[in-house]
């Protein structure tokens, strides 16, 4: 795994939540994190893989989108941040489709768990597709 980019990570998290949300403290109140964890992630400051699992979830980006993020990617839009029903203009995330969600699973758990069993990480991407096809975020 290559040297990741916190600054532009901390840059595109800072972004998106000024969309959603009116301060950090409600950002972060919404995942469970405290609004000084949120405040590292922003400021370009590394964190768990945990801390950015919420903040993806926080943001409506797909899990993984941060660490995609940091290496140079671009976050994939899941839904609303709260699991409720996406705000007028959000994309459901319906329009992924099952293979776009599968492959960047995949990398995303290749790249922070390289110790993991390819099979694993086969299998941990194909719940993951379920969960999301079951709640209508992920096209056949």
């Amino acid at each position: 795994m290559g040297t990741r980019d916190l600054d532009r990570l901390a840059s595109r998290v800072k972004a998106r939540r000024l969309e959603l949300y009116p301060s950090r403290l409600t950002a972060a109140g919404a995942v469970g994190i405290s609004k000084d964890t949120w405040r590292r992630v922003e400021e370009g400051l590394d964190a768990r893989e945990l801390t950015y699992a919420k903040i993806d979830r926080a943001l409506g980006w797909a899990p993984g989108s941060c660490v995609v993020v940091a290496d140079g990617g671009e976050p994939v839009l899941v839904g609303a941040p709260h699991g409720d029903r996406p705000a007028p203009g959000e994309s459901s995330g319906a329009g992924l489709s099952s293979e776009v969600v599968r492959k960047a699973t995949f990398e995303a758990a290749r790249r922070t768990m390289p110790n993991v069993a390819i099979g694993d990480l086969d299998a941990f991407s194909e719940e993951l597709v379920e969960v999301l096809r079951r709640g209508g975020c992920v096209s056949e």
